[in-house]
Parts: structure tokens; sequence; C-alpha cells
């Protein structure tokens, strides 16, 4: 088995890709798991823990077969070291992060361009809220601040279509779903050849598949790798950046919308939630 490869934007504080290091493998597997399995988990990496816990209940892999290297495409050794190593991997996962694209700080400029390197190659990607926004940038694609407004936690109603209801990506799942998600942007102008596959009343593009160069690109807006417990603690770190954005008007209404993710996570079930990754993963085995 060879090697998956989850490139991590090592964000700011108030980013996505925090919540990993607030979470612990108890909290992703049941009850039942065995307790040196989990250990093992923990050890390798808390970045990697929706990869693995999605490989192992879905019986495609144990976690012993997984290896999963952590990148910052912001850092050229890591990046040049990984170009370099790059047909060893079966996967590339681009993750969420706090940045927007059209800042294009030089740090943003590196994880664009570390995607364009990728797509000389032949890879299967899986990339995630601002993975896709970095990905789509890549690939010709334009992103702006989202005309309908922004996820705050949570994207409700997405609506699979026909071409998405066809794709692997979304095998055994609802025609009409609510995830996690949190982002500000959205892809405004698809890359050429691009086949969207979900939308919601938020953003157009929710699932969306496209060839960047020589590689598949499976992008997604939402987040079938997080919680909605993340979702709350990230909404908890960015209170006073929504208020003042007028995401919310008034405490009440900030606390309605808690109240109502809380409500979703209790209805939602970790195979439901995460069935986008683990259908990745099944895809990349073979």
């Amino acid at each position: 088995m060879k090697k998956r490869r989850r490139s991590s934007n090592n964000p700011k504080p108030d980013s996505t890709d925090d919540s990993p290091e607030q979470s612990t493998v108890d909290e992703i597997f049941p009850e039942e798991t065995p307790r040196d399995l989990k250990s093992y988990i923990n050890s390798i990496s808390k970045y990697i823990y929706i990869i693995a816990a999605a490989a192992l209940l879905s019986g495609v892999f144990t976690p012993f077969t997984i290896n999963a290297e952590i990148i910052n495409p912001g850092h050229d050794d890591e990046t040049t070291n990984a170009l370099k190593n790059i047909d060893k991997y079966d996967g590339i996962v681009f993750t969420g992060g706090a940045m927007r694209i059209n800042d294009m700080t030089d740090v943003i400029k590196k994880h664009i361009n570390f995607a364009s390197n990728c797509f000389n190659h032949k890879n299967k990607i899986l990339a995630i809220c601002w993975g896709l926004q970095v990905c789509s940038t890549a690939a010709g694609g334009k992103v702006k601040p989202g005309k309908n407004g922004a996820h705050i936690g949570i994207a409700t109603d997405v609506i699979i279509n026909n071409e998405g209801q066809k794709h692997f990506i979304y095998k055994n799942k609802k025609k009409i779903f609510t995830s996690p998600a949190f982002n500000f942007d959205e892809v405004s102008q698809l890359p050429k050849g691009a086949i969207l596959l979900s939308s919601d009343k938020v953003n157009n593009v929710m699932g969306v598949i496209f060839n960047g160069g020589n590689s598949e690109v499976i992008g997604l807006q939402y987040h079938p790798d997080y919680e909605y417990f993340q979702m709350i603690n990230l909404i908890a770190g960015r209170k006073e950046r929504l208020f003042k954005n007028k995401n919310f008007l008034n405490d009440e209404e900030y606390q309605n919308h808690i109240s109502n993710i809380k409500i979703e996570s209790e209805l939602l079930n970790f195979k439901d939630r995460t069935c986008e990754v683990r259908n990745w993963l099944n895809y990349i085995k073979n």
C-alpha cells in the first residue's frame, strides 16, 4: 500500500484546521474501538484522524495500512521534497484554512503554486473548503466573496444534482443533506471542463469535479472531515469577527444559531457525515 499525503495549511489561530488540535481519536471512534488502536492513531498525527477513522470504519483499510504525511505548502523545503516523491502517494488531500484567496499574499501564492505543480503529475486529489478554492484557482477558476453570504458552521439543504448522483463520491449519500461548513468565499467561476455535483442556497459550487492538468480533483466546499462541535468552537473563537461582519445582528441570533447546530449534531451520525471521505478512500485504494 502506498502512502497518502495530506496537504496542511498550518493556518492562523481562527482556521478550521486548528480544530484537530482540540479533538482526540476518542471523539471520532465508537466506544467499542480497541484502546490500543485509538492510541496508535493518536500517536501518528492529530491531522490525519478523519482519514484514518473513515478508513477503519469502512472496512477498506486498517489504521496500520495508512501512511499520511503532512506538509505546509507555504514552506518551500517541504513542497520541494513532496514533489520529488509525488509518485509514491495514492492521493493528496488539500484541507481547510483561514486564508482568503484574493488577499494573494506570498504564502497564498505558494499554496496555489504547489497545487499547480501537483497538477503536473497524475494524482487523485480531494480538495476541501480552502483546498477547493486553491485547486480551482490553480486550474483556472475564480474565487470571490460569497454573493449570498457565508456558511457559519453549517450548510443546510445541500442538493446533489443528477451528475452528482451518478458520481462515486456521493455513493450512499442522501440527495439533500446538511453538513459542517465554514466559508466566506466561494468558487465563482469553475475551471474549464468542470462538472458541478452539488449546490445549496449559499454557494452554487458545493461539490465539483475537474481535471487539474494530469490530476483528478474532487472538490467539496463543506466539511465531511469535521464535526459540529468543532464548528461551534470556531464560531465562538470568531465571534467578534462575525459580529463585526454583521453575520449576526445580536446575541440572541448568535445563540439561536448555535442551538440549531447542536440539534443537527444530534441528528447526523458519523457514517453519513463522512460518506464522501470513505468513498474517496475506496477510490484511491483501487
